[in-house]
């Protein structure tokens, strides 16, 4: 039987590009994990790119077991966010979900800023660190979107709908 071959849900259109990314919000301690390519200059929430005919909790399960290695619970959606950025020269629009997740307690945890947890994804090395999860913190970095840090300390209750247009990175 021929393996199929997986579709993510991204596309080049006249210079821009739309993504559909899940990603995950993982608290322990007042901490919150975060990571980044080590390529790139900015971290982000842990997540992925969504697949076709797969939905969003399920693209997160997906993603951390191959990032992390590690079985995730999905929580509820915090966030639904229509994102507009430029990066890499290019114009983004991308639809993110944003989830609460628990990782198990086996997971590395640290408190000291360092890397934690360092895997080859494709033709990325990505890192993984724990930050405080303060709105001074995640503002100290360089952490898209930038909405996060002002909603970290107080995470809503039911989803919140985000439109939100960043052209820094």
């Amino acid at each position: 039987m021929k393996k199929q071959s997986r579709r993510t849900i991204r596309f080049n259109d006249k210079g821009r590009r739309f993504n559909a990314r899940v990603a995950g919000l993982a608290l322990r301690d007042g901490f919150l994990l975060i990571h980044r390519e080590v390529h790139e200059p900015f971290w982000t929430i842990p997540g992925g790119t969504a697949e076709m005919g797969e939905d969003s909790r399920t693209t997160l399960v997906r993603e951390m077991q191959e990032e992390l290695g590690v079985d995730v619970t999905v929580g509820r959606l915090l966030f639904l966010v229509e994102n507009f950025f430029t990066f890499g020269k290019r114009a983004w629009h991308e639809i993110g979900w944003y989830y609460l997740m628990d990782l198990p307690s086996s997971f590395p945890f640290s408190t000291d800023g360092g890397i934690i947890h360092e895997i080859v994804d494709g033709k990325n090395r990505l890192e993984f660190k724990w930050v405080p999860a303060t709105r001074a913190s995640l503002e100290a970095l360089p952490l898209p979107p930038v909405f996060l840090a002002s909603r970290i300390e107080v995470l809503p209750e039911t989803t919140e709908h985000i439109i939100w247009d960043d052209g820094r990175l």
